[in-house]
This record gives C-alpha cells, sequence and structure tokens, in this order.
C-alpha cells in the first residue's frame, strides 16, 4: 500500500467519524462548552480583580488564604459543568459513553474539591489557628489531633463518594470492613486502649508538654512528649519513664505547674522559745527577698505554725518561678536561714531532755541528742 492510498484511507475514515459525530450536535455541544469557558474566565476575573482585593484590605490573613485555595476550584467547576451539560444535550450518546463520560466528569469535580478540602485541613497550621485556639484553651496537641483525624475523614468520605460515583456496590465492602475492625479490636485491645486514653488526655487537658506533674504521688517529673499511644516523663535523675496513656487517664495526676507555672515552696524552721519572733520573721522575709532567683509577685509570707516540743515552728513560703528550680533554691534558702540565723544569734535548737537518777546522792543529768542524719 503506498502513501496515496493510506492517506485516502484515513480521509476517508475521518469524514466518517466526524459525520456520525454531526448526528450528536457536535457544534451545539461545543457552543455550551465555549459558553461555560467564557463564563469561567469571568469568574476568574471576578476573583482575581476584586475579590483578592478585598481580602487583601482587610487586616485578617485567613479570607486571602481561603480565596487563593478556592479560586481554582471554582474556576475548574464551571469548565466541568459545562461539560457535563453538553453531555445532556439530546440525542443520548450511544453506551458505554453515555455513562462512562458523565461520571468521569462528576469524578474531576470530586477530586477537584476534594483536593482542595485536603490542602485546606494541612494548611490551618500557617494560619496560626493553633495559636488562636490555645488562646482559648485549647491546646496545640488537642488541635493537631482534631486535624488529622479529619483529614481522614475527609480522604474516607471522598473515596466512598467516588465509589457511590461508579455505582460499587459497598455492601460487601462494609461487611468486610466490619469483620476487619473487630478483628483489630480483638487484636489490639490494649493499642486502642491506649489511643481512647490519649483521647481523654487531650480532651481533659491535665497537662501539656513541659509541665512537671506528680504520678499518683510517686513518680515526678517533667513531660516531654504527649502522644497519641503515650506520654513520656523525664524525672529529677534524668530517667526518661514512657506511661500507657490508658495508665494516666486512670490516675490522679498533680500538675504542679498550672494553672500558673510558678510553685510554693514551704521551708519549715524552728526557733528556741527565748526567740524575738518579730525578728525571727523578719529575718526570714530579709533571706526570701535577697534570694533573686524566687518569684517578687506573690511576696514571700512567714507564718508561725506551731509549738512544738523544743522549738516554736515557723514556715517560710516562698514561690520560684519554675517547678525545676524547686529542689535547688529549697537548698539555697536553708543555707542562707542557717548562716544568718547564725550571725544573729537566733538558736536553731535540737531535742533535749532531762534525765533525773534517783539514789543516795540526787543528781541531774542533761542528756543532749544530737539532731538526725540526713
Amino acid at each position: 500500500m503506498d502513501f496515496s492510498t493510506f492517506t485516502q484511507i484515513a480521509w476517508n475514515q475521518a469524514l466518517y467519524f466526524l459525520k456520525e459525530l454531526n448526528q450528536y450536535s457536535l457544534l451545539q455541544r461545543l457552543l455550551v462548552i465555549g459558553i461555560y469557558l467564557l463564563l469561567a474566565k469571568l469568574a476568574d476575573l471576578f476573583i482575581d480583580k476584586l475579590l483578592k482585593r478585598l481580602a487583601a484590605s482587610t487586616p485578617f490573613a485567613t479570607d486571602d488564604k481561603i480565596i487563593s485555595i478556592l479560586h481554582k476550584p471554582i474556576q475548574g467547576s464551571i469548565i466541568l459543568l459545562g461539560l457535563m451539560h453538553a453531555l445532556t444535550l439530546p440525542p443520548d450518546l450511544p453506551t458505554p459513553w453515555s455513562t462512562v463520560l458523565p461520571n468521569l466528569i462528576k469524578t474531576l469535580t470530586l477530586i477537584l474539591w476534594w483536593g482542595a478540602f485536603i490542602k485546606e485541613i494541612y494548611h490551618l497550621n500557617e494560619i496560626n489557628l493553633a495559636e488562636l485556639l490555645e488562646k482559648r484553651n485549647i491546646g496545640k496537641d488537642i488541635f493537631y489531633l482534631v486535624r488529622n483525624i479529619s483529614l481522614v475523614l475527609v480522604i474516607f468520605a471522598g473515596i466512598l463518594w467516588g465509589l457511590l460515583i461508579w455505582d460499587v456496590n459497598l455492601t460487601p465492602l462494609f461487611a468486610s470492613a466490619g469483620i476487619a475492625g473487630i478483628t483489630v479490636a480483638l487484636a489490639a485491645k490494649d493499642t486502642m486502649a491506649n489511643f481512647f486514653g490519649g483521647i481523654s488526655v487531650f480532651a481533659d487537658r491535665a497537662y501539656k508538654v513541659g509541665d512537671y506533674i506528680i504520678l499518683d504521688a510517686t513518680e515526678r517529673g517533667e513531660v516531654m512528649e504527649v502522644g497519641i499511644r503515650s506520654t513520656k516523663i523525664r524525672t529529677r535523675d534524668d530517667v526518661m519513664i514512657t506511661i500507657p496513656n490508658s495508665i494516666m487517664a486512670n490516675s490522679k495526676i498533680v500538675n504542679e505547674s498550672a494553672p500558673q507555672p510558678r510553685f510554693r515552696i514551704r521551708i519549715d524552721v524552728g526557733v528556741a522559745y527565748d526567740s524575738d519572733l518579730r525578728m525571727v520573721e523578719k529575718t526570714l522575709l530579709e533571706v526570701a527577698r535577697a534570694n533573686t532567683a524566687l518569684a517578687e509577685k506573690p511576696e514571700p509570707r512567714v507564718r508561725v505554725r506551731s509549738f512544738g516540743e523544743s522549738s516554736i515552728n515557723f514556715q517560710l513560703l516562698v514561690w520560684v518561678r519554675d517547678p525545676s528550680m524547686k529542689g535547688l533554691e529549697t537548698h539555697n534558702l536553708l543555707k542562707m536561714i542557717h548562716s544568718t540565723f547564725r550571725n544573729k544569734g537566733i538558736e536553731i535548737p535540737f531535742p533535749q531532755r532531762d534525765i533525773h537518777i534517783k539514789g543516795k546522792k540526787t543528781s541531774s543529768v542533761t542528756e543532749t541528742q544530737s539532731p538526725p542524719v540526713d
């Protein structure tokens, strides 16, 4: 077959194809598509020239981001709507194109808006919504959890919608998913318990990263990480403890960093009964104010707590800026109090007992007990 013959055959086939298409009002359909293309361009100009300028004039950045994300989906939807309109014109297309082409256009529209929603969910972090929620006592951790769950739901809903467009029978799928879900739940019940425990921890906001907590009056440390499955705490011995969230959700938690980050420490001091109590109180306050590592507000306080067997018991109440400073500042204050009391002649007594021995010669012996050794 020479080239001229091949060209003639190809031309004849093209004419036949155009003749077949002509019976489906091809020019009319193209005209409808052209009108929708013009509408899409007008929508593009309206968004670009008017809405974006109005959004730029506002003090908020959120509206600019939303318009930027929805710009292309709106324009693309108008074009796809034009294609759908053109396909619905009489006469109907032959099988299977009468079904395949509309479903394909619906799927493209779904993907267009589906991608826009997913992009918007990812974009929530960039518009500082997490900081806004934290100002309303909703932390970043719970915000990120809700965002990720929303992302999973959007993806799952998009897949189901796509299957419904193509008339896929979902009954066997849901039945299989139910059986698989029961199997997974039984096999991973501890993991699921930790997962729902993590959700309850996020919802209750009993603590957050950076807080110092005491767990069931035993473990004390700084919260290093709050995950879906477990919480990590670093103790004062620099030991990392990983605790499943199912345990955290059912434990008594004392948060030393809430509601304020400062933490009050109590220093118990005993003085002799013949001491000048006003001078003791004044001296303790001077020691507290001389320690620049303590918080200025609230101011330190001194209270007389009890009359002991060998001393009058005072308590110095001061606040440190962070619970992590509790041990160090207690150490510093005890040293400063001991040194200042010794310089001012204030006696810190130790327990004493008088022992009387009866006999031919009565004598009185005073036994001195040394204070217990730390």
